[in-house]
């Protein structure tokens, strides 16, 4: 890849300081926009365009590349995002006085439906590390994993960052580190309890060293699992399980939220356990399941 030219990466250096040290953004939020800025700065530097003559239509026509490459409408998003702001960051610290992406408006995203999984498939997901032929060495590691997973709808970065000192498994909580480092408790339920317990015990203690810290979920060298063998699990057992859809970590997520509001729950309390900002994020899950809408209407509406 073409390196950046010094102006620009100093500029980009800067901003991403901005967001790590005042706005507290996790890293795997900074990486993202590093990535999305340094293609669009690439972008200008191989137009020859200097920052402080970047136009709208110059913006424009890179959005337009992205959607040439193919990217989803979800991950142009982030990039205009990201690019305004930027550019916002730029006029704050007087070095530039026009803000050229000001006017960069959102596309319309269509209606995007997560894949959810039946609470069979979750069931058989679950029971995967057990019926592995020959057993997975750290099978007792895999089935905690999936087990927390689906107990507690986290996102895999909040999981694998997961503590030990975090997990109150006599009251039923684990203590989450969200985006930005917002903190919440989410309630384990005991299933997952006992399987945590029974990893500290009979696997955790085996694979520790001074490595270790005080991760929960460690892998084969005794240091924290990575965010891609998380992955990795997930997608293994979910053909172990003979499950045919696209499975992530995400997929748990979704499917964490999607089952609790289908047996009732307050949309305000899923938002609280999925450490949602706004409501309007955990909204999305009323609309995967049209029999549940119409339950819930016919069951407390006075003309249902």
């Amino acid at each position: 890849m073409i390196p950046l030219s010094s102006p620009y990466k100093s500029l980009l250096d800067r901003f991403l300081n901005y967001l790590t040290l005042e706005r507290n953004f996790s890293a795997h939020t900074i990486t993202s926009y590093a990535n999305d800025l340094n293609r669009y700065l690439l972008f200008m530097q191989q137009s020859e365009k200097q920052i402080e003559a970047v136009v709208l239509t110059d913006i424009q026509h890179f959005i337009q590349e992205l959607h040439e490459a193919g990217l989803e409408s979800r991950s142009i998003s982030r990039n205009i995002s990201a690019i305004r702001s930027f550019h916002k960051f730029l006029i704050r610290e007087n070095i530039l006085e026009e803000n050229a992406a000001k006017s960069l408006h959102q596309p319309k995203p269509g209606l995007h439906l997560p894949t959810v999984l039946s609470v069979d498939e979750v069931f058989r997901l679950l029971d995967a590390p057990l019926l592995e032929k020959p057993p997975g060495k750290y099978f007792l590691r895999d089935k905690v994993l999936l087990e927390l997973l689906y107990a507690t709808g986290v996102r895999v970065s909040e999981l694998i960052n997961i503590q030990q000192s975090n997990c109150y498994l006599d009251a039923g909580f684990a203590r989450i580190f969200g985006k930005g480092s917002k903190e919440r408790l989410v309630p384990v339920g005991h299933t997952a309890i006992e399987w945590i317990r029974r990893y500290q015990q009979e696997l955790r203690l085996n694979m520790a060293n001074r490595e270790s810290g005080d991760y929960l979920f460690l892998n084969a060298r005794g240091k924290q699992l990575s965010r891609m063998s998380a992955w990795n699990i997930v997608h293994r057992l979910s053909s172990v399980a003979g499950l045919t859809k696209k499975i992530s970590p995400h997929t748990l997520r979704h499917t964490f939220a999607t089952h609790l509001l289908e047996g009732g729950a307050d949309l305000r309390a899923v938002q609280e356990m999925l450490g949602h900002s706004s409501i309007i994020a955990t909204q999305i899950y009323t609309h995967i399941d049209r029999s549940f809408i119409k339950e819930a209407h016919k069951t407390f509406h006075p003309r249902g």
